[in-house]
């Protein structure tokens, strides 16, 4: 009555109206009694101007409850808000959730807040994929977030988002976002904190990479508040790390412009330009999100998202760099720049292009950037080729299109120079057929009642086949019946792309692949299962790093089943996956995700030149050239690795240091060839190839073969210090991929007492594996030192196959004065050459008893036996002590088979100078022949030594002089230059008559 005669509520309503009852009855029946009561006061709510009743149940010492009823769902409960405080569903901005269906997961804790949605409005095309999201969102209070908080509370959400994706109803590829609202205002301008959060969050994203790709982490949102200075309004802020644009977690700053009354967001802007402004429901997913989706259904990243991945993990690689070394530069205030490539039109010889597109929008199966990374070994920038199959599009297959993008985008890499990465993840080459004639084609039957009978062919009719594109089907002319039927014996179609045309495809980039691996560096990433031609451009670049969940295969289970006629074969892993080509050597590296992918593939490439010609960047370190070397090898069995890389003194507990800087050492192919271990390492900040030998017995695990039940697992053992036929093949692997691409200076560790010589390992080809190791060295181009650690040894064939006159120009052999080398070992050489008959003329010789027995040797027959044989045992000791004198350094030095002995514990700075001399001398007389082809490697030396001086006869300092001359060689190469060219041209004119010589001269003038 009253109310009614009050003027209209204002249009929204804006008032709210809270009650609390003490109710122990169920809350369902608090919800239908509250709405019945409402409900009879609905009209009366409205002309008040209500628009939310807020009920407040207590339940004695348990926390209350809280139950909203709603307006605008005329007074009925709002279940998004139940057992929230009336202000939360605000401050979490929750009606930017409207586009789903919210079901809420209890939490532990009660201040965070997680929603499961499914989208209102189904996916189109995509009816298989469950169109989810998972929301997060909190309110937070503590004032510490700048100050050490931020780690606590971004890592309490993950943990409940990680209990909460284990639910059955959460799909495998559902994304998941978090929204933090933090209270407390902050201290500073806008942009000061903003980029303080900003710094927070990048951190904080790289440092759990792996964490976020598994919890498929597509948006953190903070929202904060900061005050400039004491008695101003504080300005809302947002920093936003978001997929949905396409990379991944890219980080965005904005300001937001709140309402002036009520102070709820009205929108939010960039802060650097206003130019975006948001502030919707979150969107149903969109092409890149599904796109996203369909790539994490089958265990892989999207292929966009590297780009992201390789940013966070560069922001490890400082991290890490910085925390462990005493550099002073600081980190470069940009990490990461891409550029997308496209094929020029006219084809894949025609060269890239650079384009801009939105991501998710290319129609092709094959995508390629040239990044420019900005890494510690290379803090200006370096350029990096990344082409990478998207199994979103077409499922990834390699149709006449990606074949001609792949082309083009290596051999933009190859021509350049740049270190060339692929992504595989794939499913071959590309099938098809042409659909549009299957409802149109008809069968001619030898006997339509009977068709099991058989048919005799397909065939078209007459207007169907006049109606046909030219060319599209060859077929021959029937009549039959009066009618006239088109017999078909070709079907060609009009798409091209769909059968034989994608095998030459396939072929023309093999091809390409194995030519790029020659030109430039090469590395393949597995991220997911990559079949036929896939697997084969992963072989042929060489080195592979494979993801656990990313096999290899010519073929698929399920139809190597089908031939087989029964199921054998239960998952492509039991073709192709790591646990196969991890000891075959087909792949290098095995790791357990893609962040770990990505991390492994940048830290191969810091091993490897900016580009081809150039020499590998050497790296700021902390660990001191000139220390000595702790570890000492043994002559029993240890680990090699501990020797490079250094290890823990298992009594002391101490680090003990190896020859190489410490943290360096990055292991390949350790799964294949045991007996013989590589990898890359770094000294004195020069990366370097290395080769070292297993001096413990190890195992070859051959398995059985499903397909074949007489088949069992077998397992071999192999004895340390010598090369089989798979370590062996290794050894050669290893050297070439050393010297193509990388360019890195080898050291090999020579501990071999040989080849495996028996009759399995001749069969398995040890003999022709050896001879791969001497071809490998032979066409080596950088600097290789062999070195014959202490306690090691190396006899027969093994001395054989690295012995530097394969390779004079570039070998170098070295041994330690505790090293041994020769063609047998002592007790081997003492059986042929010192025999018993030789140890007895010697006991005889030396012994006084014998000397004295001797004289009667007939009476004293039995006493001179028993003392030989007394003495035999350390006699024989001698023997092997006087062939052991021939196999030691001193003699390996006199005979100029080694160029120096050396001591183990001071290796590690001869080393490093012999190595840095080495490398630019190599690289200053490389400059002198290019400029005068005639002049040969001595002649090129001869004028570096002069050049030098006294210099030339010290390492360390011609390595100095060389670093400091590159003007001066730069000079002499343009004399040389100009010096050959005059002979040149004297030589050409010299055949020609006064006056023919003068006209060209006049014509040159």
């Amino acid at each position: 009555t009253a109310a009614d005669s009050r003027p209209p509520p204002p249009d929204p309503p804006v008032n709210v109206l809270h009650f609390t009852i003490k109710d122990t009855t169920e809350a369902s029946a608090v919800i239908q009694g509250v709405e019945a009561v409402l409900a009879q006061v609905d009209g009366r709510l409205r002309s008040l101007g209500l628009r939310m009743v807020n009920v407040i149940v207590c339940q004695g010492s348990r926390p209350p409850l809280h139950h909203t009823f709603t307006e605008c769902l005329d007074f009925k409960e709002d279940s998004i808000r139940r057992n929230i405080r009336p202000t939360f569903y605000h401050l979490l901005e929750l009606s930017r959730l409207s586009n789903y269906n919210l079901l809420r997961f209890p939490t532990i804790n009660r201040d965070l807040h997680i929603y499961l949605g499914d989208a209102k409005t189904a996916l189109k095309g995509r009816s298989k994929l469950k169109n989810q999201r998972m929301f997060l969102r909190r309110i937070s209070h503590s004032d510490d977030f700048l100050t050490g908080g931020a780690e606590r509370m971004l890592s309490k959400a993950l943990d409940a988002i990680e209990l909460a994706v284990r639910d059955p109803r959460v799909d495998m590829s559902c994304p998941t976002s978090i929204f933090i609202s933090i209270m407390p205002e902050m201290t500073g301008g806008q942009m000061e904190t903003a980029t303080k959060v900003e710094k927070l969050l990048s951190e904080f994203i790289a440092a759990n990479a792996t964490r976020l790709l598994n919890l498929r982490m597509d948006e953190f949102e903070l929202k904060v508040r900061t005050v400039e200075k004491e008695g101003t309004h504080p300005v809302p802020m947002r920093i936003v790390a978001s997929s949905r644009t396409g990379q991944w977690l890219k980080i965005d700053k904005y300001r937001e412009f709140p309402e002036p009354i009520t102070g709820m967001a009205m929108y939010f802007c960039t802060l650097e330009n206003n130019e975006r402004c948001y502030l919707e429901p979150y969107t149903i997913s969109s092409d890149v999100e599904v796109k996203r989706a369909a790539a994490r259904r089958i265990g892989t990243t999207y292929v966009y998202d590297f780009l992201g991945l390789m940013e966070k993990s560069l922001i490890q690689q400082w991290d890490n760099y910085l925390s462990t070394t005493d550099y002073k530069g600081g980190r470069p205030e940009k990490l990461f720049e891409y550029k997308e490539l496209g094929m020029k039109e006219g084809g894949p010889t025609q060269g890239v292009e650079y384009i801009t597109r939105m991501v998710g929008t290319n129609q092709v199966a094959m995508v390629g950037w040239e990044c420019k990374l900005f890494t510690p070994e290379a803090p200006k920038g370096r350029e990096v080729v990344v082409i990478a199959s998207d199994v979103s599009v077409k499922s990834g297959s390699f149709g006449v299109e990606e074949d001609d993008h792949f082309y083009a985008f290596s051999r933009y890499a190859a021509e350049n120079g740049i270190p060339r990465i692929y992504i595989a993840c794939n499913s071959g080459a590309r099938i098809g057929l042409v659909d549009e004639l299957k409802p149109l084609t008809k069968v001619c039957w030898n006997d339509e009642t009977n068709p099991s009978l058989g048919f005799k062919y397909l065939y078209l009719d007459d207007d169907v086949y006049q109606s046909q594109p030219e060319g599209s089907v060859k077929a021959k002319k029937m009549e039959v019946a009066g009618k006239t039927q088109w017999a078909l014996t070709d079907i060609i179609g009009n798409v091209h792309g769909i059968g034989v045309e994608n095998l030459r495809g396939s072929g023309m980039i093999a091809g390409e692949t194995s030519r790029a691996y020659t030109e430039t560096f090469t590395l393949s990433y597995v991220t997911g299962r990559s079949v036929g031609i896939g697997a084969y451009l992963c072989r042929l670049g060489q080195r592979t790093i494979q993801m656990k969940n990313g096999p290899m295969i010519l073929t698929g289970y399920s139809a190597l089943n089908k031939l087989l006629g029964r199921s054998v074969y239960t998952s492509q892993d039991q073709l192709g996956g790591p646990q196969i080509m991890i000891p075959n050597g087909v792949s290098h590296m095995m790791v357990n995700d893609d962040q770990e992918g990505v991390n492994a593939m940048l830290r191969w490439i810091s091993f490897v030149p900016l580009r081809v010609g150039q020499l590998a960047p050497a790296i700021h370190t902390s660990d001191p050239v000139a220390r000595l070397v702790d570890f000492i090898p043994s002559k029993t069995p240890y680990t090699p690795r501990h020797m490079l890389a250094g290890c823990v003194d298992p009594d002391t507990k101490e680090w003990q240091t190896g020859l190489f800087d410490k943290d360096s050492w990055t292991e390949t192919l350790a799964g294949w060839g045991k007996t013989v271990v590589v990898g890359r390492a770094r000294l004195g900040g020069h990366p370097c190839g290395i080769i070292a030998v297993e001096t413990r017995s190890v195992e070859q695990v051959q398995p059985a073969d499903p397909a074949n039940a007489m088949t069992a697992e077998v397992v071999n053992p192999q004895a340390g210090q010598v090369w089989f036929p798979d370590s062996a093949f290794k050894t050669a692997t290893a050297i070439k991929d050393f010297n193509s691409g990388e360019q890195l200076p080898l050291f090999i560790f020579a501990n071999w007492r040989g080849f495996s010589g028996g009759t399995r390992d001749m069969y398995n080809e040890v003999l022709k594996f050896g001879a791969m190791i001497v071809d490998a060295l032979r066409e080596y181009k950088q600097p290789v030192f062999v070195y014959i650690p202490p306690g090691g040894e190396l006899r027969g064939g093994a001395w054989v196959v690295v012995d530097p006159t394969i390779n004079e120009q570039m070998m170098e052999m070295y041994a330690d004065v505790e090293a041994r080398g020769g063609i047998l070992e002592p007790p081997g050489i003492c059986e042929v050459k010192y025999r018993k008959g030789d140890q007895v003329k010697l006991m005889h010789r030396l012994d006084p008893q014998l000397i004295e027995l001797s004289q009667d040797k007939v009476a004293n027959a039995d006493a001179i036996k028993a003392r030989e044989d007394a003495l035999l045992p350390v006699y024989l000791q001698i023997a092997h002590e006087f062939a052991d004198l021939h196999d030691r350094a001193g003699r390996m030095e006199a005979k100029g088979v080694i160029r120096k002995a050396l001591e183990w514990k001071n290796a590690r700075p001869f080393f490093f100078h012999r190595m840095v001399r080495r490398l630019h001398e190599d690289q200053a007389r490389a400059t002198f022949m290019a400029a005068d082809s005639k002049l040969s490697f001595a002649a090129a030396s001869g004028v570096l030594t002069e050049m030098a001086g006294a210099a030339f006869h010290d390492d360390e300092a011609m390595g100095a002089w060389l670093e400091q001359s590159g003007d001066k060689i730069e000079a002499k190469a343009k004399e040389l230059k100009n010096a050959s060219v005059k002979v040149q041209l004297a030589s050409l004119l010299s055949g020609m008559d006064a006056e023919d010589r003068q006209s060209v001269l006049d014509g040159l003038l």
